[in-house]
């Protein structure tokens, strides 16, 4: 699909609490904002990318640096929240398409943006499309901070969790093969249709939500079905850390 058939919208909070002040750390020259920013009009040209941000500073750094940067309700629960003020006010119809790249994503790869929103536009019967990586390594499996999804046989999300799923009915232990072809890490990149965005965004937290932490439980308990591509390619490293911050830095820096 072209790249004037979806919109970006990076929602950009600055009150993190892992890693404060996050999204205007530096990265090798450059606030890790900016980045992410580049990075999305690479893919869908900087006429298709907002910034949605909640704070004075984040909005005079993006506006320095020449991107649409608009200011969003501080009050504001989730980046989803953030997206859909923006196509609210924007007027954008119930069928435009919106990637949602968080801000703290410099690394994420054109190819998995486009994915995403080339499977939203093909799948008439989804209304939310996200991307997972095959899982091989054991550890991976068994890791809370690693998000696993279970895929019906049309690709849609049956279920999200932090826990080990599908889980084998004899257990498992440190020499166990995952279940192979049915272990899957979910890479947090969502393309919405604006409709469904909205919908969305009037739901209360489930409880299947607050129980595993996971957001888009609450658009499947809702009835929303969400497309889940495979894609080859491992998810990037985000930054959450400051170790994080040094690795993708030392990455950017590598660039030519």
């Amino acid at each position: 699909m072209s790249g004037s058939a979806f919109r970006i919208v990076i929602p950009a909070r600055l009150g993190s609490t892992r890693l404060p002040r996050k999204v205007l750390r530096d990265l090798a020259g450059r606030p890790m904002l900016q980045w992410t920013w580049q990075a999305a009009c690479a893919v869908a040209g900087p006429h298709a990318v907002t910034i949605a941000t909640d704070d004075a500073e984040v909005q005079a750094l993006c506006a320095g640096f020449g991107a649409d940067v608009r200011m969003t309700d501080p009050a504001h629960q989730s980046g989803t929240d953030r997206v859909n003020e923006i196509a609210t006010a924007a007027g954008w119809p119930d069928d435009q398409i919106i990637v949602n790249l968080q801000g703290d994503e410099p690394l994420m790869p054109a190819a998995m943006v486009r994915e995403a929103a080339r499977l939203l536009a093909e799948d008439p019967t989804a209304d939310i499309a996200t991307l997972c990586h095959p899982l091989h390594a054991l550890e991976d499996w068994l890791n809370p901070n690693f998000v696993k999804v279970v895929r019906a046989a049309n690709g849609h999300a049956l279920y999200f969790s932090r826990a080990p799923i599908p889980w084998k009915r004899e257990g498992t232990s440190p020499k166990s093969p995952l279940p192979v072809g049915l272990a899957y890490r979910h890479i947090g990149l969502y393309a919405y249709r604006v409709g469904a965005l909205r919908r969305f965004s009037v739901l209360r937290p489930s409880s299947l939500e607050n129980c595993e932490a996971l957001e888009q439980l609450r658009a499947l308990e809702a009835g929303l079905r969400i497309a889940v591509g495979v894609s080859d390619v491992p998810p990037p490293r985000g930054v959450d850390t400051e170790a994080d911050l040094a690795a993708v830095a030392a990455l950017l820096a590598a660039r030519p």
